[in-house]
């Protein structure tokens, strides 16, 4: 049965024809070299049901099948049209489509808006207004092609392709040839439908997902993205497929170098891969680093799903791999579990004196005779409330051939219990083995019940990270109630339309009114725009130590204008401070505004921070948070998040930074008020939702206490369409 999405009252179009009963093939040829031919082939070799349409003017048959000479001559509406044709000849085609009534088409052809030349754009926008017309739905231009292997729809005409759940949407035809080939070596993996959007001139990454997790074909959505189109659907259609079913991207362009060849490649803009990374993983995607990982993470959800936690026990058969093990789950972020000494009592009962009962379990030649012990082992630690996963290392599977082959009764029996295991506990049982790639009998056993076996051990920690990651993600439901937008006041909209008119930012003690406005703490401060006014401001704030700021749109460094000075007490310094503010600041810009300067109170010591919003192209409005100071400069220990956040993703932004345990307090420092940034962090989402006059936020730096925080530095930028690019800040 297609599930329907919330938010729709129908299932995704695209199952009119990515799951079709008639195919067109236009451009249909006798020619072995063609794709044309090549799809004929492929429908047939793999005994395709529905009906073939070949059009081709020239040709009365291809491979026995009656040719039309064009779409107009259909005496139906064929489900899905596949255009073999040259570029020039698709606007017109699909126009034909449209009237012939046919919903989808696939256009192989490049030659369109990736050439980044002007003739190829506006052939594209032909194309799309075509489409449009006829109410056709467009796959590509500049695709690979699609298949959907459980309607026997091979129009790339892959040989030795199996059927399964997996279901792919690449960018890139050669992926797909990668991922096939592997699944193939792999022997046990299948996929469901495949894509390949191409340019995405129609239909985008987020119509796939869609499609995709309302397949019930489908039991993950894999994803190879060089650069999305709309990434803020993407989003919202990623936070509801994820709930269902596991979500896997591996995104390209993590590089400058990475990024300029996927634009070149697809035309699509790569953006910050960090930034992409963090947002996908926000909605429940995981995001794999590695392209060698998309196949066993893909695998390893589809089977196993989702683990309750991130804590690990190693049960191995060898000291060196368990200790290998243990260092890269510490990599991937993942924690060794606590044994409880219930379990050490237990597992000492069946394993040699020498064994290593500490996480990670290393059974010490116990197995030599008896294989079966590791299940044993593995059972045992399935029932301690420490574990949530556990993850089997060594040679399993290879005793019979490397010790003696009456060893090969005990893997078989070993390979039983493991199955019964993991059918009634519920936690994942991840396996690394060195002998998976030659397939020994209790490793194939493994595989027909659907218990996957990995030949890298850096996979199947990866592996083990998603489920984690997946298991988390799902049990805070409770916490991912979106926060609404802050309800705008005029007073402000007024502030953001004087400044646009102005050709300006907001001003810093404007930029703390919007801020303070909305239930953000600020400290107490003064505009001061005459020297005589400092005498007044010198009562109010008595003995404390005050910083004064320049206050011009014109300057935007203050410090190097000499716009700033510190620890200023009484009011013989106030007026001296603000005589040599001015006459810096005169010298650095003769011809800035200057409205003032702003006095407040200095900021006490703490632990700065940055948090940054900026409205990213594909994402929309994106927030930032960072350890401040010489820190986000230097190791750029820095998470995102995409606005509007829920409690969950504040919460989780703020444990993500690597220095996150600088947070709790170290050297006999205080920990900080954890509550009070996250609630710092929604506010300044509700903000931004509130404003979309606001383009770019930037407090730096924000400093955290035991107690609070202080915010010491505030810049908004507005929203100026034709303002050019801004100073950086």
């Amino acid at each position: 049965m297609t599930w329907i999405l919330k938010g729709f009252t129908e299932p995704s179009p695209l199952h009119d024809f990515l799951a079709p009963d008639s195919i067109a093939i236009v451009g249909a040829s006798a020619d072995p070299t063609k794709r044309g031919y090549k799809a004929m082939v492929g429908l047939i070799k793999d005994g395709y049901k529905g009906t073939i349409y070949p059009i081709n003017p020239k040709a009365d048959m291809i491979l026995g099948i009656k040719t039309l000479p064009s779409l107009e001559a259909l005496p139906e509406a064929a489900d899905l049209a596949l255009i073999c044709t040259p570029a020039t000849s698709v606007p017109g085609l699909l126009r034909e489509c449209g009237r012939k009534g046919i919903k989808g088409a696939v256009v192989l052809a490049s030659g369109f808006r990736e050439t980044g030349r002007a003739e190829g754009i506006q052939l594209e926008k032909e194309l799309l207004e075509a489409a449009r017309e006829g109410n056709v739905r467009v796959i590509g231009p500049n695709t690979s092609g699609m298949f959907n292997l459980h309607k026997k729809v091979n129009l790339l005409a892959l040989a030795n392709i199996k059927a399964g759940d997996i279901g792919f949407i690449s960018q890139s035809g050669n992926m797909l040839l990668s991922l096939v080939l592997e699944a193939e070596h792999n022997g046990h993996v299948g996929f469901s439908t495949y894509a390949g959007p191409g340019n995405q001139t129609d239909i985008g990454f987020n119509d796939y997902l869609r499609y995709l997790g309302e397949d019930p074909q489908t039991r993950v959505a894999t994803l190879y993205v060089e650069g999305f189109r709309d990434g803020r659907r993407f989003l919202d259609m990623a936070r509801q497929v994820t709930e269902m079913k596991p979500v896997v991207v591996y995104k390209s362009g993590a590089t400058e170098q990475g990024q300029k060849a996927a634009a070149s490649h697809t035309g699509a803009l790569a953006g910050s891969y960090e930034m992409t990374v963090d947002v996908l993983r926000q909605v429940g995607v995981s995001v794999v680093q590695n392209s060698d990982e998309i196949l066993p993470v893909a695998e390893g959800l589809g089977l196993l799903q989702q683990a309750r936690g991130k804590r690990v026990a190693v049960v191995s058969d060898g000291g060196g791999q368990a200790t290998i093990a243990s260092d890269r789950l510490a990599e991937a972020g993942v924690e060794l579990a606590q044994i409880s000494e219930t379990t050490r009592q237990r597992l000492a009962e069946i394993l040699f004196p020498q064994a290593s009962l500490a996480n990670p379990i290393d059974v010490a030649g116990t197995s030599d005779a008896d294989p079966s012990v590791l299940a044993k082992c593995m059972e045992i630690v399935a029932e301690d409330d420490n574990v949530d996963t556990i993850f089997l290392v060594g040679m399993f599977g290879g005793y019979y051939l490397r010790f003696a082959e009456d060893l090969l009764g005990g893997e078989m029996r070993g390979a039983e219990s493991m199955i019964e295991l993991w059918r009634k506990c519920r936690k994942p049982l991840v396996i690394y083995s060195l002998y998976e790639a030659i397939r020994p009998p209790a490793l194939r056993r493994l595989h027909e019940a659907g218990l996957p076996v990995y030949a890298s051990l850096e996979n199947a920690v990866r592996v083990i990270a998603a489920l984690g990651e997946r298991g988390i993600f799902l049990a805070a439901s409770h916490d991912k109630k979106i926060v609404p937008a802050a309800a705008p006041r005029p007073e402000l909209q007024a502030a953001f339309a004087t400044a646009h008119d102005q050709d300006r930012d907001l001003l810093e003690y404007e930029a703390k009114t919007l801020l303070r406005t909305h239930g953000i703490s600020t400290a107490d401060e003064v505009v001061v725009r005459s020297a005589d006014e400092l005498a007044d401001v010198a009562a109010r704030f008595g003995e404390r130590a005050l910083v004064m700021k320049v206050v011009s749109k014109d300057i935007l460094h203050k410090s190097d204008a000499g716009g700033v000075k510190l620890s200023l007490q009484g009011e013989a310094a106030l007026r001296d401070a603000y005589d040599q503010i001015m006459s810096s600041c005169r010298a650095y810009k003769p011809d800035a505004d200057i409205e003032g300067v702003l006095v407040t109170p200095m900021a006490r010591r703490g632990l700065e921070v940055i948090i940054g919003v900026m409205r990213d192209p594909i994402f929309g409005p994106v927030l930032m948070f960072g350890l401040g100071g010489i820190f986000v400069e230097i190791l750029k220990d820095v998470t995102f998040r995409a606005i509007p956040l829920s409690r969950y993703d504040a919460r989780s932004m703020v444990e993500q930074i690597k220095a996150s345990k600088v947070l709790k307090g170290v050297r006999g420092e205080a920990a900080v008020d954890k509550e009070a940034l996250v609630d710092l962090l929604l506010k300044i989402s509700s903000i931004v939702e509130a404003y979309p006059e606001l383009a770019e936020l930037d407090l730096n730096p924000v400093i955290l206490y035991s107690d609070g925080y202080a915010v010491v530095d505030a810049r908004v930028i507005v929203d100026r369409p034709g303002a050019g690019p801004r100073e950086a800040h």
